[in-house]
């Protein structure tokens, strides 16, 4: 048995391989949806709802939330505001930070990104057997837990 697990302890091989048969489908169905999302990047497109649904927030903020580094989260906010889907107000109890906004055409955006991708995974579920779909519905609160996405 040792020999099917690597030091972490956790398993490598086979039916069991939770971590990489979960990362592997992850992939491949993000993949597969991902031409829905409104000609953004999938980074894109989860930090903008961010910023629709939160927002006003600093970009420290936005980093925090998704998970993302400093730099990274600059690039993505001045590629959003370049496209008009974000505007920046000046922090008016500090002159060197600045808060980001959704713009309408940012929301509108996200509501056609978020349509457009929920046709995409529904014609995958249609794909499936209604057990399968069962499963899936049954897992989707571990997902959104794990992805720290549970509705509120």
């Amino acid at each position: 048995m040792q020999g099917e697990r690597e030091n972490s302890g956790r398993p490598t091989t086979g039916d069991d391989d939770v971590p990489g048969r979960l990362a592997l489908a992850v992939g491949r169905l993000n993949r597969r949806i991902r031409s829905a999302t409104g000609d953004l990047s999938h980074g894109q497109l989860s930090a903008l709802s961010t910023i629709v649904r939160r927002g006003p927030l600093r970009p420290s903020e936005i980093a925090a939330i998704e998970l993302v580094a400093a730099p990274t989260i600059t690039r993505v906010v001045s590629d959003l505001e370049a496209r008009g889907l974000v505007e920046r107000t000046p922090d008016p109890a500090d002159g060197r930070s600045f808060f980001v906004s959704g713009t309408q055409a940012g929301s509108d955006l996200l509501l056609a990104a978020r349509s457009d991708r929920a046709r995409a995974v529904a014609a995958i579920l249609a794909e499936l057997d209604p057990e399968d779909v069962a499963a899936l519905r049954a897992a989707l609160p571990a997902l959104e837990q794990a992805a720290q996405t549970r509705p509120t």
